[in-house]
């Protein structure tokens, strides 16, 4: 049985899937084919998310074995004058694809953000993961009007 559950940071059980899921995600093709985070970074990313303020880290469990993540950040947009949820990683197992689970992830989203009485949802989705556009789309997602580009200045 699947279950989507919020990330408790003070289980050590939830905070190694989170690391677990996000280097499976980075050595996936679509993650860039990374290597791992190593153990410092890796600690530091999980109390990042820890200790962020506006976070939203959803686990996604199938029997014992924790099978998806997604970290969302609620921010909030001027233009609406409303909070929304932007997506930032979205992650089942290779193995668990085809599933539902990102599906469920995915609905569970969309109805805290409801709770919230956000304005939107926003992610960034490869060109070349129709897959994953194709989930998108069939719960209503689509590309923003004007299309927006996604850009980057990295600083190390």
């Amino acid at each position: 049985m699947i279950q989507i559950l919020e990330c408790d940071f003070g289980n050590a059980m939830h905070r190694q899937a989170v690391i677990d899921l996000m280097n499976n995600y980075m050595a996936d093709h679509m993650g860039g084919e990374l290597p791992p985070h190593e153990t410092n970074k890796a600690e530091r990313m999980v109390e990042g998310l820890a200790d962020h303020p506006s976070k939203l880290v959803l686990l996604a469990k199938n029997d014992d074995k924790f099978v998806g993540l997604t970290n969302c950040f609620v921010n909030f947009g001027t233009f609406a004058a409303k909070p929304f949820i932007n997506i930032h990683d979205l992650v089942v197992l290779d193995t668990c694809r085809g599933k539902g689970i990102g599906r469920m992830i995915m609905n569970t989203i969309v109805e805290k953000a409801k709770e919230l009485d956000c304005a939107k949802i926003t992610l960034e989705v490869r060109d070349d993961n129709t897959r994953a556009q194709a989930l998108y789309k069939s719960i209503g997602f689509d590309e923003d009007i004007p299309i927006m580009h996604f850009w980057s200045k990295y600083l190390d």
